[in-house]
């Protein structure tokens, strides 16, 4: 026998809802804090402990990270991504250059054979912005914008199962990226990943693979040096 009643289960369940449609529209973006308990319960317009159940629902959901004294953060946008925050995150840095390293040339060598036109203008577009941030010289701003270009890639691949499981790593890959990039971007750490777009333009299968597979074991030598 449930041990809330149907009414009750359903009201929480819809602003389950609502509060996860916050986060996988991007209203509510990764690392962002989120409306406190009394603005939630005014927002939505229901009890105190309908917002508490909730809340606590998505934490343990790994979408939401509920901190003492400091607020609810988001940090995952779906369940899925959720659970690989916190099954991979204190992972052995060299198993972490490995898998993306499989998945990262697995999906370059897909998109050399499958790319359209529209893939590649968002490719140069994304290459051109990665550039940028790393003349601006902001770690964060260059970190978000070659996660872009490497889920650009992915995208070109045209494989959704592929698309699918990298998005769900896209937070996870940012964080390593951070560890490897550093607080300062070191003009030795720089890798230039014009060569991989150039490969997937050409069809070059076997170029775009082996570019995307050695970039991790490069950013995880850089990190260490920089540790």
């Amino acid at each position: 026998m449930p041990l809330t009643s149907p009414r009750r289960s359903a009201l929480v369940d819809q602003v389950i809802t609502q509060l996860r449609n916050q986060i996988t529209s991007g209203e509510w973006s990764v690392g962002s804090k989120i409306p406190t308990e009394p603005e939630l319960v005014e927002l939505l317009g229901v009890a105190r402990n309908t917002v508490r159940e909730a809340v606590r629902a998505l934490a343990h959901n790994g979408l939401l990270d509920i901190r003492q004294g400091s607020g609810t953060y988001v940090v995952a946008t779906s369940e899925l991504a959720g659970v690989m925050h916190r099954r991979f995150a204190g992972a052995d840095p060299r198993h972490v250059a490995e898998l993306r390293s499989t998945l990262e040339s697995s999906a370059a060598r897909l998109a050399a054979e499958r790319r359209t036109d529209r893939d590649l203008v968002q490719l140069d577009a994304l290459l051109a912005r990665r550039e940028e941030a790393w003349a601006g010289g902001d770690a964060e701003v260059f970190v978000a914008a070659d996660v872009a270009l490497h889920m650009a890639v992915v995208a070109a691949s045209h494989n959704d199962v592929l698309i699918e499981l990298y998005a769900d790593l896209g937070e996870l890959v940012a964080d390593w990226l951070r560890t490897d990039v550093g607080t300062e971007l070191r003009p030795q750490a720089h890798l230039d990943h014009a060569r991989l777009i150039e490969a997937i333009r050409a069809g070059d299968t076997d170029a775009a693979a082996s570019e995307a597979a050695g970039y991790p074991f490069v950013c995880l030598a850089e990190g260490a040096r920089a540790r």
